[in-house]
């Protein structure tokens, strides 16, 4: 019996001095109280100067410890265990181990719309007010507790293949799109303010470094693919967004992937980590892997033959933290084997620290701080979760609109008959990476909240093995008109799942022309999906009157769909990838990294920018409830690129020049467009400005040179300027990697205007 009380005792004494083990309730702070008077605890002195001063009280043992994602309590001074691992890609996610939710204190966070439909909008606007929300609510969280600083958003990966799972994360297929997506929501996420740019509100990181976008496809698995990625591909398509991310978003970490890059993995690669990232973007943060890239770069690549030569890889490499353990575990003998140097641990941990000081970690508690007052009141607030309605609203993508069919009357509708596996779903509508919402609105709950509804699932899930047909036609039939909410989720596609068919599940083609047979009112098709589908059955039948995308819409999607069925809401939504048929999926290898067609095999290529094929719908499209024209004010039909004297071009005949400096100084011009709202609905318009270069060097046939996004009330006109940097915006990367600017005729578009531009010198 004394033995027991005595063991109570224990660990009654032993839970009382434990540092943080209540977290939530009484967080603990780096440099607060009793540890505040250390040189690295000095707010009023430089980073590099306190991290210094830091990293040189430490132990080896104490460093290795700071080199993993769950890094270690160093308690002599008096800072805590702190977890990296935290997501934030369209709300504060659960993913990851640093961020909680909390029934007593926060219950859930806003969660906006999955990024592919966010991308949608094509307003960069938009894209950093949700990243400032988002920082907002992870301050909050922070504070009590429940969330990290660093969060290892977002996913700026190039949506190559309609097939990959993790597409809908991202914000599409273009390069121009997703740079600016990437740039606007780290902006969101990281700046504060006050304005001081050396500091962070919290710290974004861009993933997944680089050409990542195979998970699970017929036996390839992303932790053995090897990546075969020529060196001009990889200049004008996968690198670009991570280029932009650091050198213009200033993000605080990249992330380096599973996969190879042309036999190496990323996160053993010196060129790809040291080389690019910190050597010419000159990233002013830390490089982590993925969880854990390096156990699987052992275990799966059999990259080298022991754990400790991996160790050396990926510290030489550049590598700073590690999700995962395996720095951790095997840092130490490879230094005692005279792999690695400590110099390079040194190094790591001071890209990690100098993180940390910039977000105010080392700063003490923060309720002295700029973000210092918030809590759980600031989570979920009323204004945010309205702006993940209008996200919604702005991304959903109108693809078919038959004359008297959208937008629906309410009060003309007696009767709405709601079908579709997707119809009255909640998780499915927030995707992956997500977190606990603030609340829902099913579709089913968004119409039903303006007309009087029936509502049929019509399968007992999206897998939609047997549809339940006859229930279906019964509500349909007796309607005056029919929403089906159809599509997938994330069974269907998701990380480490991609597709092997680009078609609805299951018999939901059935479904979807049987109801549409018997009904004697509008049938509006809703896709509730990540990636596209094959639905040009539906688009060319006439009883499918119209067609909406959804994405994954967030909790609020069932309102903003309901805004839109309605004609509360004028869509303007455009798709940020193209919709391909099904012979697509037969005629083209996943694996295949090429983003350039091959006439000798028959390889059509990828995206609208170079794909030669037909699609179901393409990059951009999208209607509207109003008509949108374009007039060209102002453009010159003619540039000229300055060349020094004796340059080799003078004498002989180039199809292209060098973006060298000289050559490029001043070389810029603005194209004017009035854009008039010919309808009687106002909304908004994304103008799109695309460029066909002349055809040398593989150039595409067409791709993105901006994009604006406008509104604009019943007959009303505005002026869109865009500004045109020659060697950034009409240039194009060789077959060697060089960025060149193409001479001769440059046909710039607009909605259906064409404008010829011709480059000589």
């Amino acid at each position: 019996m004394a033995s027991s009380v005595f063991s109570i005792l224990a660990i009654f004494i032993m839970l009382l001095f434990q540092p943080n083990v209540s977290a939530q309730n009484s967080p603990v702070f780096a440099c607060d109280l009793d540890f505040k008077n250390f040189t690295f605890c000095d707010s009023s002195l430089d980073v590099q100067t306190r991290v210094d001063d830091l990293v040189k009280r430490l132990t080896l043992q104490e460093k290795i410890a700071n080199l993993v994602d769950n890094a270690s309590s160093i308690d002599r001074l008096g800072i805590p265990k702190y977890e990296w691992w935290s997501e934030a890609l369209h709300g504060v996610s659960y993913v990851g181990p640093g961020t909680h939710f909390s029934s007593s204190l926060v219950p859930g966070a806003t969660s906006f719309p999955q990024v592919i439909l966010t991308a949608a909008s094509f307003n960069e606007t938009l894209f950093k007010t949700i990243g400032q929300v988002v920082s907002t609510e992870a301050r909050a969280m922070y504070n009590v507790g429940l969330a990290g600083l660093t969060f290892w958003s977002p996913n700026i990966n190039i949506f190559r293949d309609p097939r990959w799972g993790r597409g809908q994360e991202t914000p599409g297929e273009d390069p121009t799109l997703v740079s600016k997506y990437g740039v606007a929501y780290v902006q969101g996420l990281q700046e504060r303010d006050d304005g001081d740019k050396d500091r962070l509100k919290v710290g974004a990181c861009c993933k997944h470094y680089s050409a990542y976008d195979v998970d699970s496809w017929k036996g390839f698995e992303r932790f053995s693919f090897n990546a075969v990625v020529t060196k001009q591909d990889m200049d004008d398509t996968y690198q670009p967004p991570f280029r932009s991310c650091v050198l213009d978003g200033n993000v605080a970490s990249v992330m380096c992937s599973f996969n190879q890059v042309n036999g190496k993995p990323t996160c053993g690669d010196p060129d790809l980590l040291t080389g690019v990232i910190r050597g010419e973007w000159k990233l002013n943060g830390y490089i982590s892997s993925d969880c854990d890239s390096l156990d699987v770069m052992f275990k799966n690549q059999h990259w080298e033959n022991t754990p400790e030569k991996i160790v050396a890889d990926a510290l030489k490499a550049g590598l700073d933290l590690n999700c995962g353990k395996f720095l951790g575990q095997h840092t130490e003998a490879a230094i005692k084997a005279g792999l690695v140097k400590e110099s390079e641990v040194d190094r790591a941990v001071t890209n990690n620290f100098a993180t940390l000081m910039r977000l105010g970690f080392f700063d003490g508690n923060p309720s002295k701080q700029i973000y210092g007052k918030l809590g759980p009141k600031d989570v979920c607030t009323p204004a945010n979760q309205e702006l993940a309605r209008e996200a919604a609203r702005q991304g959903i993508v109108l693809l078919k609109n038959s004359v008297g069919s959208l937008p629906l009357s309410p009060t003309a509708i007696k009767s709405l008959a709601v079908i579709g596996p997707n119809a009255n779903v909640t998780k499915t509508m927030i995707g992956n990476y997500e977190g606990t919402p603030c609340k829902y609105t099913t579709p089913l709950q968004g119409l039903t909240a303006s007309v009087a509804t029936v509502y049929q699932a019509g399968c007992a899930n999206v897998a939609c093995g047997t549809a339940q047909v006859d229930e279906a036609k019964k509500a349909a039939a007796a309607a005056d008109a029919v929403v089906l909410v159809m599509g997938s989720d994330i069974s269907i596609e998701a990380e480490g799942r991609d597709r092997i068919n680009i078609t609805l599940p299951g018999q939901q083609n059935l479904l979807i022309t049987e109801v549409a047979s018997v009904s004697k009112g509008p049938v509006i098709l809703v896709i509730m999906s990540g990636g596209g589908m094959d639905i040009q059955f539906a688009k060319e039948n006439p009883k499918v009157t119209s067609i909406l995308w959804v994405g994954f819409p967030g909790e609020a999607g069932g309102a903003a769909l309901a805004d839109i069925v309605f004609g509360q809401y004028n869509p303007s939504g455009r798709l940020p990838m193209s919709w391909y048929p099904q012979s697509y999926t037969e005629k083209v290898n996943m694996t295949n990294m090429n983003m350039r067609p091959d006439p000798a095999t028959g390889y059509p290529g990828r995206t609208y920018r170079f794909y030669k094929g037909d699609t179901v719908y393409t990059f951009g499209d999208g209607l509207s409830y109003s008509e949108f024209r374009h007039h060209l004010v102002k453009a010159p039909k003619l540039v000229s690129v300055p060349l020094e004297e004796g340059h080799v071009c003078r004498s002989s005949k180039c199809k292209s020049i060098d973006t060298v400096e000289q050559t490029c100084k001043n070389l810029a011009f603005n194209i004017h467009l009035r854009v008039t709202n010919s309808g009687t609905m106002g909304g908004s318009h994304t103008v799109f400005l695309f460029s066909s270069p002349p055809a040398v060097h593989g150039a595409p046939q067409k791709h993105m040179l901006g994009f604006q996004k406008v509104h604009l009330a019943p007959r009303q006109q505005r002026v869109v300027r865009f500004g045109v940097d020659v060697c950034k915006d009409l240039s194009l990367v060789d077959e060697v990697g060089n960025r060149k600017v193409a001479l001769g005729q440059h046909v710039l578009h607009v909605g259906s205007l064409k404008h010829s531009l011709t480059v000589r010198i």
